[in-house]
């Protein structure tokens, strides 16, 4: 037997698809110069250090599926010099370069038109080679062996359900659906931002000049099903792509004809070995393309059948907008919401509603009430404004935001009974958060939290291990992927939204049950302009503003090229289109949020922060918040004499400390796990809380509290130049009250506070459980049952291609 590693693309190739260019087919690309845009787009050791070469390496792989894109003797070529690579990196132990090129692989295997079977034998080995490396290298390794392990057998299985799902095209077969949401902040997107962003976003869903229909859609699973099975021997593309473009509203049956076949093929599984489906799809092929001249109806150079770009909406994420209502609203509009019962209860859908999500056979008249339900319970001079912000997005229409409401309807009541949880929903939350928890709390690298020194200094929670998890999440038909975009102000709002919707959720499901939610994000930072106003320049110089971007690019070298680097593309699109405003042919930025939604599928979790503010004023309740990234106190007073007492201190060997006496009481984080409780007083001027780690070396999952002034010697102990802790509370012991700003957001900031006390925040899931259970335990335990495996913390999951690498 011949060296497989040795040989050429074509000479396996050869046979399957004619490597002349055809009609309407890009030329043919070379090996070498397959070999050497691989090894362009690969990341090095210092790509987050140079923003240009990073950028350069996005657009470098864009540019690459794009060359083969239009021929599918250039995509085999390319799965050929991929895989070959991978087994390179593999002898070398380069396992930097194993998630890209396993990224790069898969993605081309989707799109390729034909791939023979000893191909798939090589690629479904190595990626079973995979599941003996630590994580993240064994999870995606694992993921795609299940994958590749079907698509052997059941060739153009992952083109057809990915094209089915995103495009929502009618079925009776693969009932699952998927969305894309883009969410941009009008805080970064305004003016040119914002139009280059839609206008690219709109030119994606085009192709040729026109809008694909769902006719066009079924075509392409028809044609690339079959070519996938037959392959050039057995299949002339062209004349089968003439034959489907002949039919008009046929088309439709044979589309159900192959997908019924292929997901029998599935559910046979070992049963079979594929040969039944593939003389079911020989069948319908000669019934399609009918012998009209002397040609044969086999052997004839394959067609290409390129993946259109998911379905995507755009929003501006303003006060106005409610992206769960959003959800909802596509729910009820599903093609297959008529199969598939949305709400078998009235009562799933509690939002207070408007009337065009109601069936009209359905008439509701129930209002959701955050109280008692009895008027006279309520203080007199009831003020929706002074309710807290986490209470009062519940009590509105909209679940973010609270709006003052005449006073003819603050009021509505009618008679009603205390809904309780039905089994079936406290299932559904158990599910997830014991998921969560066996899948952070297991496993090498950086996964875990807390809690016992690990062999590396990585703890923040990161992958989603399935071989450790017995309690899988419940199949659910839809799902919702949400790409934000922006800074960390958007993150921050992302987080808000986040437990705004667990904490309805816990009270009655109806999201939760229906739609698996993935969040992605793509740091994008405002370019400062000449005659920007002060509150920009004052945001700007607080540090990095896309600190979370940073941080996932410094340990996910893939997402650093290619996620982070489109923060710097899209202002450069934008002049661009200001000098010549003419639509893009080919959409950049919507390619690569495809790319992003379809490849990175391992999260990396933070911790959001519950934050309690308590004002110097007895009148003012105390306000409950949430935060991701950073929180900021300062003291007003001392903000504008601040920087001459800094000079003064490095002219000085003594430090002169000007500020207000504040005590602080925290539980400070060691590596050990054992968290000691510590209290201190000291002057200072202001302090810095940062949830996320600057560095590799200070990667602890926990709260950075660094103050505005240099630590000082006391007559007791020593204040520390930075302080690790899990929850932090502080306090002025003075009459001056201080500032406090959450996520870097001005929009978020609270001033005349008097103290703040900070902890991680509990997932709202767990505390029902919790509340359940505790009526039945009568040992005294904390936790009874299964509440004690339960994850305990609320983490917001952003989506990356590996993970942690460490």
């Amino acid at each position: 037997m011949r060296d497989m590693t040795n040989l050429a693309p074509w000479d396996n190739s050869s046979r399957l698809c004619s490597m002349e260019p055809t009609a309407g087919c890009s030329p043919t690309v070379p090996e070498p110069e397959l070999y050497r845009s691989i090894q362009a787009v690969l990341p090095k050791d210092t790509d987050h250090q140079q923003a240009p070469d990073c950028l350069n390496k996005g657009m470098l792989r864009w540019t690459l599926h794009k060359k083969v894109q239009n021929n599918p003797a250039n995509s085999l070529s390319l799965v050929w010099v991929l895989i070959k690579e991978l087994e390179k990196a593999e002898r070398w132990d380069c396992r930097k370069h194993i998630i890209p090129l396993l990224h790069t692989l898969m993605y081309a295997i989707i799109q390729t038109a034909y791939i023979p079977d000893e191909l798939y034998k090589r690629v479904y080995d190595f990626c079973k080679r995979l599941l003996t490396y630590p994580h993240p290298y064994c999870t995606v390794g694992l993921s795609y062996t299940r994958q590749i392990k079907t698509e052997r057998f059941n060739p153009g299985l992952m083109f057809q359900r990915m094209l089915i799902a995103e495009q929502r095209l009618r079925n009776e077969h693969y009932p699952f659906q998927e969305r894309v949401f883009v969410l941009a902040d009008p805080e970064v997107f305004s003016g040119s931002l914002a139009q280059v962003l839609l206008g690219d976003i709109e030119a994606s869903a085009s192709a040729s000049g026109g809008f694909l229909s769902p006719l066009d859609h079924m075509r392409s699973v028809v044609q690339h099903s079959i070519q996938a099975a037959l392959g050039a021997e057995q299949c002339n593309g062209s004349k089968l792509a003439q034959a489907l473009k002949d039919m008009e509203h046929d088309v439709e049956q044979y589309f159900q004809e192959v997908l019924a076949t292929l997901e029998q093929s599935v559910e046979e599984g070992s049963r079979g070995d594929g040969r039944t489906s593939r003389s079911r799809l020989q069948k319908l092929y000669s019934e399609i393309v009918t012998d009209i001249d002397s040609e044969p109806l086999s052997r004839g150079p394959l067609s290409d059948c390129p993946l259109p770009n998911p379905e995507m909406s755009f929003h501006m994420w303003t006060e106005d907008l409610d992206i769960w209502r959003e959800l909802a609203k596509w729910l009820r509009s599903s093609s297959m919401s008529e199969q598939f019962s949305l709400s078998p209860e009235p009562e799933d859908f509690e939002l207070g509603e408007s009337p065009d999500l109601i069936p009209s056979d359905k008439t509701r008249f129930s209002v959701m009430s955050n109280d008692s339900g009895i008027e006279r319970d309520l203080p007199p001079t009831a003020d929706p404004s002074s309710v807290s912000p986490l209470d009062a997005a519940s009590m509105s229409t909209s679940w973010e935001h609270c709006k003052s409401e005449p006073e003819s309807s603050k009021l509505s009541r009618r008679g009603g009974i205390k809904m309780k949880p039905s089994v079936k929903d406290s299932m559904v939350l158990m599910q997830d958060t014991l998921e969560d928890h066996v899948s952070l709390g297991g496993g090498g690298g950086g996964s875990g939290g807390r809690g016992g020194r690990r062999g590396t200094t990585l703890q923040r929670r990161a992958g989603n291990s399935a071989m450790q998890n017995p309690f899988p999440k419940q199949q659910r038909h839809f799902t919702a992927r949400i790409v934000v975009m922006g800074d960390d102000r958007v993150l921050g709002r992302l987080a808000k939204a986040y437990y705004f919707f667990r904490k309805r959720e816990s009270r009655r499901l109806f999201l939760t049950m229906k739609v698996n939610l993935q969040f992605y994000y793509i740091p994008v930072c405002r370019v400062p302009a000449p005659l920007s106003t002060v509150r920009e320049s004052v945001h700007q110089s607080k540090g990095n503003p896309c600190a979370l971007g940073s941080y996932l690019s410094m340990v996910d070298p893939w997402y650093n090229s290619n996620i982070k680097s489109l923060g710097c593309m899209i202002p450069k699109l934008a002049m661009m289109q200001e000098t010549n405003p003419v639509r893009p042919k080919d959409p950049f930025l919507s390619d690569v949020i495809s790319y992003y939604v379809r490849t990175g599928q391992q999260p990396v979790y933070f911790t959001i922060y519950f934050v309690k503010i308590t004002f110097t004023s007895v009148t003012k309740d105390p306000v409950e918040e949430v935060f991701l990234t950073h929180l900021e106190m300062e003291f007003p007073e001392f903000k504008h004499i601040l920087a001459s007492v800094r000079e003064k201190q490095k002219q000085r060997s003594s430090g002169e400390v000007c500020g207000a006496v504040v005590s602080m009481n925290y539980k400070k984080v060691t590596l050990s796990g054992r968290d000691i409780d510590k209290g201190i007083s000291v002057r200072t001027s202001g302090a810095q809380i940062s949830a996320i780690p600057s560095n590799e070396a200070e990667d602890l999952n926990c709260l950075t509290l660094t103050l505005n002034e240099s630590p000082t010697k006391t007559k007791n102990n020593t204040v520390e130049s930075k302080i690790r802790a899990s929850n932090i509370k502080i306090r002025s012991l003075e009459s001056r009250s201080f500032t406090v700003t959450l996520d870097r957001d001005c929009r978020r900031t609270y001033r005349h506070v008097q103290s703040i006390e900070i902890f991680p925040c509990l997932d709202p899931g767990y505390c029902v459980q919790k509340t359940m259970r505790s009526k039945f335990n009568l040992g005294g335990d904390k936790d009874a049952g299964l509440t004690k495996y339960m994850s305990k913390g609320l983490p917001l999951p952003i989506n990356t291609f590996a993970g942690i690498i460490n």
